[in-house]
């Protein structure tokens, strides 16, 4: 089946089919729908690799993830991969999973850039101050970054506020009574780890609260479990805990629902930032300071990667979701 068939069906120049499929903006939002409808009903599939050629596009985007800590054993942000993966996938863009080891001599995805084989990478888990995205810059190879850094040229990013996240939780606690508050944070320096704990410790100093039950620490429902049986042991206890990850929050829910203290009159009050994962066996509804639905997450990242990719203006793919606070059935 050819272009020459459903051009002659349409009524269509040639022309005006193939930019229809390749996603051109000159052509309407109508006359697209019309081929892109009849190409389906043909079960028309495109030259790829010819189309590659003639657009000079590999139709691949890598998205580089820091090996330590590992990322990949996060629900919440496999569930975003894969969203991009499934959208990106709609529009013919194979997504390329690229680890990437800080303390390598040459780094995998620069081998990417300088062979071309991918047309943008998206780069996650960012720091402050983000040597990665310095060397992309310096390459002037299209990059779209999840998290905001300090670079010297505007870049296309996409954020959370992580700072506005743990900020109105820790005053929500506060506004209920708590003066004893614990951070459960994560062990690193990326900067969405930075934002969350500055967030706290803003929100406690405004409060003239201390900040003495904060504590860092890899991300995982063993640790999280044994920090707040820690915390809880104190002769001074914390009376509520904030976690800036599910890993964690899952294992603070864990101990507290052993020792009889996620419920009830003597209850401590659990916020966890993203809600427990889904396969927790804790049942209850705790408080969760949640980012957006997956699907919506993916579909925004996507489309600012295939606008990227298309060349529009960088400045205009900056976007900061805010977070919305569930206070579920916390004390």
């Amino acid at each position: 089946m050819s272009l020459k068939a459903i051009a002659k069906e349409l009524g269509l120049s040639v022309t005006t089919v193939s930019r229809a499929l390749n996603g051109y903006d000159d052509v309407s939002a109508e006359t697209r729908a019309r081929v892109e409808a009849e190409a389906q009903r043909r079960g028309y599939r495109p030259n790829t690799f010819a189309r590659r050629l003639k657009m000079g596009k590999i139709d691949a985007v890598g998205l580089v993830f820091p090996v330590h800590p590992v990322p990949l054993n996060n629900s919440v942000f496999m569930d975003m991969v894969g969203e991009i993966s499934h959208e990106l996938a709609r529009h013919e863009i194979d997504l390329l999973l690229i680890a990437d080891d800080d303390l390598a001599d040459k780094h995998s995805y620069m081998r990417m850039v300088q062979s071309r084989r991918v047309d943008a990478l998206i780069v996650a888990h960012t720091l402050d101050h983000d040597p990665r995205l310095e060397q992309l810059q310096a390459a002037g190879f299209p990059f779209l970054a999840l998290g905001r850094s300090h670079l010297p040229q505007p870049y296309a990013w996409f954020d959370f506020d992580n700072y506005a996240g743990t900020y109105h939780a820790t005053r929500w606690l506060i506004e209920k009574g708590h003066q004893r508050i614990a951070l459960l944070g994560e062990s690193n320096n990326q900067a969405f780890i930075t934002q969350r704990r500055q967030g706290y410790l803003d929100a406690l100093r405004e409060a003239g609260l201390s900040s003495e039950w904060l504590r860092a620490m890899p991300p995982s429902r063993r640790v999280g479990y044994a920090t707040t049986k820690e915390l809880l042991s104190l002769p001074q206890p914390p009376t509520a805990i904030i976690t800036d990850c599910n890993t964690h929050g899952d294992g603070a829910a864990m101990a507290l629902a052993q020792m009889g203290r996620l419920t009830g009159e003597n209850a401590v009050s659990l916020v966890v930032y993203d809600g427990l994962p889904q396969d927790s066996i804790v049942d209850i509804d705790v408080a969760a300071v949640i980012q957006s639905t997956r699907e919506g997450v993916g579909k925004q990242i996507a489309d600012m990667v295939r606008q990227l990719i298309n060349g529009d203006d960088i400045e205009r793919l900056q976007v900061l979701w805010q977070p919305e606070f569930s206070p579920g059935q916390t004390a």
